[in-house]
């Protein structure tokens, strides 16, 4: 089976071809390639003939189609293979006597191919076969569209109803909801008027009370003008005072100096006049010397004992008028340092009041740094604590209880720290060991 010659006399005008009758050429021309000669295709052509049938048809489509369209050569080859491989329905073709149940998009490809006379008609009809079979199924599209449309529209009226329903109870409830609210509502408006009469009434006394309390602070500040006029007039009465106390002090004071001016003046002539020596013994020394022991002495009796033993303290706390002096840490921090320091001073004060009730001796206890000290308990009677100031220790206070101290008067002076027990007894004090003072309270 051949194709018919072509006749380049006669200008053939190009169809314009249905989308699934283009690709139908296109698959058939690309069977077609590998069994083409190579040097009888198109130029463009002769690269994709070596591609994999599919790789032809998908990447070579449009050189493929313009090919057709432009090479009869080309096309007539093309034919001759597809009419070939049509049998029966390419010999219809050709004698223009095509099946009715024939493939429309098979038959106008074979036709746009073969070229037979009236190729064009089949290829019209073809092409008009494809539209109305694309036309029926639009309507057949159409048609289910519209029915699917209408069961839902059956089924959202039948919801519909459901919902009115629904709405139609809701309502009644609504309804019901609202009576109640209304009956609230103007219970509440009831509440709301007596609560703006309370609020009146409360705001009428509040304006009141301030009221009477502007009428009271003014009272009181002119109390506390009137209070401190007074007071003004007292501190001035109270500085006059002071100054004629000044100036009878003055005057008592020279009266007081001429009387002594003139007392001296009167034993120097008596003196004089009597031709007295001064004495080198006083009465007292030789009643001490007769009936009583010095300090020194006791001193060397006691120094015949341990130091630390506190038979030693008692012996010095039996002198009359005697003046104990404690360092305190020194003590504290010997005897009982584990525990706080808080706890430490009030173990210490709470022992020597004991030793001070016993023994009637007047106890000072002396400690490091006031500024760091808080909440002191009460300190028991007979016992005096001091605390050193700020850029002075506790030894440099002790120095100067020492030294304020007058001549003659038994002073003991309890610490372990060898530069206080020297500097204490340059002025005569007993210094003894804080082992001593802490054994006697040990002991108490």
């Amino acid at each position: 089976m051949s194709a018919p010659e072509d006749q380049p006399s006669v200008a053939e005008v190009e169809p314009s071809l249905p989308e699934p009758v283009r690709q139908r050429l296109i698959t058939l021309a690309a069977a077609a390639l590998p069994r083409l000669p190579l040097d009888r295709l198109p130029a463009p052509l002769r690269r994709i003939a070596k591609f994999a049938p599919q790789r032809r048809a998908r990447l070579g489509g449009p050189a493929i189609a313009t090919a057709l369209a432009a090479d009869p050569s080309f096309r007539g080859q093309v034919a001759e293979h597809a009419l070939a491989e049509a049998g029966d329905l390419g010999a219809a073709v050709l004698a223009g006597t095509v099946p009715a149940a024939a493939d429309p998009v098979e038959v106008a490809a074979l036709a746009y191919l073969a070229r037979p006379a009236g190729w064009t008609d089949l290829v019209e009809t073809a092409s008009a076969a494809l539209r109305a079979e694309a036309d029926r199924a639009a309507v057949a599209d159409l048609v289910r569209e519209v029915e699917s449309r209408a069961a839902r529209a059956e089924h959202d009226l039948a919801v519909a109803r459901i919902e009115v329903e629904k709405l139609r109870d809701e309502v009644a409830k609504l309804r019901d909801e609202a009576s109640g609210m209304r009956d609230e509502v103007r219970a509440l408006g009831r509440e709301l008027r007596q609560a703006r009469a309370r609020e009146k009434k409360a705001t009428d006394m509040l304006a009141a009370e301030k009221g009477r309390a502007a009428r009271a602070a003014a009272e009181h500040e002119a109390e506390v003008r009137r209070l401190r006029a007074r007071l003004a007039e007292a501190e001035n009465a109270i500085e006059a005072a002071r100054q004629t106390a000044r100036e009878a002090r003055q005057v008592d004071e020279a009266r007081l100096w001429l009387l002594l001016e003139t007392i001296g003046q009167a034993a120097v002539g008596l003196r004089r006049e009597l031709a007295l020596r001064p004495a080198d013994r006083l009465p007292a020394d030789v009643v001490a010397d007769s009936a009583a022991d010095r300090p020194e002495t006791l001193g060397a009796r006691a120094r015949g004992l341990a130091e630390d033993d506190p038979a030693r303290l008692d012996q010095y706390l039996r002198l009359p008028k005697v003046h104990l002096i404690v360092d305190g840490y020194n003590v504290t921090k010997r005897g009982y340092g584990e525990i706080s320091l808080e706890q430490q001073r009030s173990r210490l004060v709470t022992g020597l009041g004991g030793l001070a009730a016993q023994t009637g001796a007047e106890v000072t206890v002396v400690f490091d740094g006031a500024e760091r000290v808080h909440g002191l308990p009460p300190t028991p009677r007979g016992v005096r604590v001091l605390f050193s100031r700020k850029g002075e220790t506790a030894d440099d206070l002790i120095r100067r209880l020492a030294r304020a101290e007058p001549s003659g008067r038994p002073l003991v002076v309890v610490s372990s720290d060898r530069e206080v027990a020297e500097g204490v007894r340059r002025h005569g004090a007993y210094p003894l060991s804080s082992d001593a003072l802490l054994r006697r309270l040990a002991r108490s």
